[in-house]
């Protein structure tokens, strides 16, 4: 009589490399720009970005409307 072996679907995951993966070779790496020279925006994208970015922009350049030189 042969035996059964009834857990021989339980089989222990593959284990998992560690560390940081390989890092790829970047010399032929090739970055290119395909955006026009000026970008338009629509008032209510600016609307969005003062809205959510207001705050930090009214500190690296001051308030809405002064005068800085």
């Amino acid at each position: 009589m042969t035996e059964i072996d009834l857990y021989d679907y339980c089989r222990l995951p593959e284990p998992k490399p560690r560390g940081r993966p390989v890092a790829d070779d970047l010399f032929d790496w090739r970055v290119t720009d395909d955006w026009p020279e000026d970008v338009p925006v629509t008032p209510e994208e600016v609307d969005v970005f003062e809205a959510w970015f207001g705050d930090i922009l009214e500190e690296l350049f001051g308030p809405e409307g002064s005068d800085r030189a």
